[in-house]
């Protein structure tokens, strides 16, 4: 685990050297900051960041895979990969430590968002705990598509191609998969509804902590971290 910290700062660092994530994060933090001044700032409307929440989780479908495409494609590129298989660093660690850093460089940018909670608190009375449930429904939500996206990165050395594919595989799970509930009918919808991430999503937007929705992203997050695993470990039989 130490090792994987190590990594984790490594990448931490790298992106805020990286013009990328400075160009997604503004990105994020522009259309949210859209959103909450044009449809939730508004006079006469009710005091609730759920609208953003759900707003930014739909942001978050294009914005983890553009974070994370390069995690590892950008090491088989540069040939660094086997630099870090050739060191006493296991594959799990090199995984674990990546996401660990990108998570944390999400959690800033959410972090960045407190200054609308703050904003809503000066003109009105917003619940304190609808809001501590959709920053942790963020946080759990953006941990399961950072995994996917990163298993995107495991899979390619080209970063658009990582781009792309973890951008299908969380549109399926955000979005067709909700216009399955929508518009099929049993037992189709019920099986949608059970796979779709905005499902648990919008529990805690509402302010709802419901354990089926933790239990959801965690093992979400846990399943693709290991295909990442097991992704970066065939590139030593290759």
């Amino acid at each position: 685990m130490r090792k994987a910290l190590v990594l984790a700062r490594r990448e931490l660092a790298g992106c805020f050297f990286s013009p990328m994530a400075y160009v997604v994060g503004a990105l994020f933090l522009l259309a949210s900051g859209l959103w909450f001044f044009h449809r939730i700032f508004v006079p006469g409307n009710e005091a609730s960041l759920r609208p953003l929440f759900e707003a930014m989780a739909t942001i978050m479908v294009f914005a983890a895979p553009l974070l994370t495409m390069h995690l590892l494609s950008d090491e088989y590129r540069s040939g660094t990969i086997e630099t870090l298989m050739t060191s006493p660093v296991s594959d799990a660690a090199v995984v674990i430590g990546k996401f660990l850093g990108v998570m944390a460089f999400y959690v800033i940018l959410l972090a960045a968002t407190g200054v609308y909670l703050g904003l809503m608190a000066a003109y009105g009375q917003p619940d304190a705990g609808v809001a501590a449930m959709g920053y942790l429904g963020m946080v759990l939500l953006g941990s399961t598509f950072i995994a996917v996206g990163l298993f995107a990165s495991a899979l390619t050395g080209h970063q658009l191609v990582a781009a792309l594919v973890g951008t299908a595989i969380l549109a399926i799970t955000a979005i067709m998969m909700q216009l399955i509930v929508t518009h099929s009918g049993e037992p189709w919808n019920l099986v949608a509804a059970r796979l779709n991430a905005m499902t648990y999503f919008r529990d805690f937007s509402r302010g709802v902590l419901d354990t089926r929705g933790v239990v959801f992203f965690l093992s979400a997050t846990a399943l693709f971290l290991f295909f990442s695993v097991k992704a970066l470990e065939s590139r030593r039989w290759r």
